[in-house]
């Protein structure tokens, strides 16, 4: 097998979850193009059908699941939802999560942080709870989480310390299931990314002009990244060009954390 026949993914199939918009979709179109047939999980039924009429154009199959995995009940049912499909899945990659509250670490409410705990961590929990079974039965599959630079670091001019709790949590359930799971043929890795272009931070920056230009200022690579430019990271890690790679957490945010 050439070097570059390690990346191809034909004929595996992969879930996404928040799929079918910003990261997450970059990242399904990397794996498409690579070959991966997808079933994309999400909030939003619209956005969901959209990336699905897009995505098909490239020859895959493409299945979108309408639903919420920031609960573990609803992550729960998210999963139910894709096994009842009936199609073996040997990719996942746990992609939802977000800040999404700016509020002093003192102030935030318990039910708050834990519903903030259960979006960025626990909704990773719950479907490789569910979604890897398959792959432990069968002994072979990838997992890859998204995890962000904010997980070992704490963000300069951002409150809301939930985000970095959660995210270094859930590099250390990455780490845990790669333990768990390499005798039985299943890797788990994760990606740490810096601050790209999404939708979302492009409302943000907006807002906080000058927040935006301090930011970039930190960045070696002095700006920040394209959503298009996750998605090879996370090929490598689905497929077989990184069979000898697991535990592992790929930082991909142009330098921030050199500094």
């Amino acid at each position: 097998m050439g070097v570059l026949d390690r990346f191809r993914l034909d004929g595996r199939t992969a879930v996404i979850t928040g799929g079918s918009r910003g990261l997450g979709r970059a990242m399904a179109q990397a794996l498409a193009e690579a070959g991966a047939n997808l079933i994309l999980v999400g909030r939003e039924e619209e956005a969901l059908e959209a990336a699905r009429l897009e995505l098909v154009e490239l020859g895959r199959r493409v299945a979108v699941v309408p639903g919420d995995v920031s609960t573990p009940v609803g992550a729960e049912a998210a999963c139910r939802q894709v096994l009842n499909l009936n199609r073996p899945v040997d990719i996942l990659i746990n992609n939802v999560g977000g800040r999404r509250v700016d509020v002093a670490t003192e102030e935030i409410p318990v039910a708050q942080w834990q519903e903030l705990m259960d979006l960025n961590l626990t909704s990773a929990l719950v479907c490789s709870q569910h979604l890897c079974r398959g792959m432990l039965e069968r002994g072979r599959g990838s997992v890859v989480n998204v995890t962000s630079v904010a997980g070992p670091i704490a963000i300069k001019g951002i409150r809301g310390r939930h985000y970095e709790t959660a995210k270094s949590a859930l590099t250390a359930l990455t780490r845990a299931l790669a333990a768990d799971w390499a005798p039985r043929g299943v890797r788990v890795n994760a990606i740490a990314p810096g601050v790209f272009l999404t939708d979302p931070n492009r409302r943000w920056f907006g807002e906080k002009p000058d927040f935006q230009a301090g930011f970039v200022s930190h960045i070696p690579m002095n700006r920040m990244g394209e959503p298009g430019e996750l998605g090879p990271t996370a090929v490598f890690l689905a497929s077989d060009a990184s069979s000898y790679v697991t535990g592992a957490t790929i930082v991909v945010d142009g330098g921030y954390t050199l500094w």
